[in-house]
């Protein structure tokens, strides 16, 4: 006998959109359904973009009915949408009824990013980072990460997102079973079907949900490093001092393994004078000398606030050139909606900050 229905604004009703496979087919059983239902559920679901259940015309009328009354498919709402000249699009997210965050696509040639968050804001205090001066509220749950992906697929059309980086606001690995939920959604043939090379989670370094990461996946890995010493590191991403960077190389190798093909990529942010001299240029070959590495150099984008200027084109330019000769694979990631806030290190949101990092910092620089 089936139990009553659940009214519509019922925070009871079930939001299938964060369910992955295993966890999908677990409802499935529990409603006395067949495991194979989890499939058409996420193509209607992702593939589809689906969030009428009486529009899922392979499920009996019966079926469509009691999961309408009972369940939900409810993504993050936009709250603003924005484009950039360049061609970048932003979406405001309401995830709450206090707090939003950014989602960014970044358009290219043969290919479409879309950079998610996934958390309303950041624990950690990186110095160089706005979304970190914001202060921190909470985890993103599964459906509100691979709701940002729904919302933009809606947007944006099917084939337009060919590549995830999980790089917008939050530290991914602090939001550790929620975001491997998520990957597996991307990963799933059933839902978004994206290759693991397609698919990048961003770290600052912690290294022990690093080494548990790589027990569960092995998708495409970015460290945000931007410094090759201890010292500086730890002034620029405070994690350091908890896990400073031998151990954070170690793990990165750990997390490759022997496979000779695959390689981390280390995001490095330009600072003017603060890590780009050609010293600092021979210390990073030095220390990623025995590792499986490319790197990434970042022009700083500035925001309110901030003591940091950019590199002069010159320096990145003679940065790279030195990684070059010394073997290192580097490229300088080109700088895509700054005119709309939506450039690395730029996400902001909205976060009811319950650390307080925003008055803290007020009152030091008071």
């Amino acid at each position: 006998m089936n139990s009553a229905p659940v009214p519509a604004d019922s925070p009871e009703r079930v939001n299938l959109l964060g369910f992955d496979r295993i966890a999908l087919e677990a409802f499935c059983v529990r409603q006395g359904e067949k495991p194979f239902r989890a499939s058409q559920l996420l193509q209607w679901i992702h593939q589809r973009g689906v969030d009428d259940f009486q529009a899922m015309t392979n499920l009996s009328r019966e079926l469509r009915a009691r999961w309408a009354d009972t369940c939900e498919i409810r993504p993050p709402a936009i709250a603003l949408t924005q484009q950039s000249l360049d061609g970048t699009c932003k979406w405001l997210l309401q995830v709450d009824d206090t707090n939003r965050i950014e989602t960014v696509f970044i358009p290219e040639e043969g290919r479409g990013t879309l950079c998610v968050s996934s958390q309303v804001g950041c624990t950690l205090a990186c110095s160089f980072c706005s979304t970190a001066q914001q202060g921190f509220n909470r985890n993103l749950s599964v459906a509100e990460i691979i709701g940002q992906v729904w919302v933009a697929r809606r947007e944006l059309g099917p084939d337009r997102i060919t590549n995830i980086v999980l790089m917008g606001m939050g530290e991914p690995l602090l939001n550790f079973d929620n975001v491997v939920s998520a990957v597996q959604l991307m990963l799933d043939d059933f839902a978004y079907g994206l290759s693991k090379r397609r698919v990048t989670l961003s770290t600052s370094g912690v290294v022990p949900a690093l080494d548990r990461l790589g027990e569960v996946t092995d998708i495409a890995l970015a460290v945000s490093l931007h410094a090759p010493d201890d010292a500086l590191r730890n002034q620029l991403v405070p994690i350091n001092r908890k896990y400073p960077i031998r151990e954070l190389l170690a793990a990165c190798k750990r997390y490759v393994g022997s496979d000779n093909r695959r390689k981390v990529t280390f995001e490095y942010v330009m600072l003017d004078g603060i890590n780009d001299t050609p010293a600092h240029a021979r210390a990073l070959i030095r220390l990623l000398s025995h590792v499986p590495a490319k790197v990434n150099l970042i022009p700083f984008n500035p925001f309110p606030g901030s003591t940091y200027r950019c590199s002069s084109p010159e320096t990145i330019r003679r940065f790279s050139d030195s990684l070059h000769q010394a073997g290192l694979i580097t490229t300088t990631r080109k700088t895509r909606g700054d005119d709309i806030d939506a450039a690395c290190g730029q996400l902001v949101g909205r976060v009811n900050d319950r650390t307080h990092r925003r008055i803290r910092l007020a009152t030091a620089t008071s």
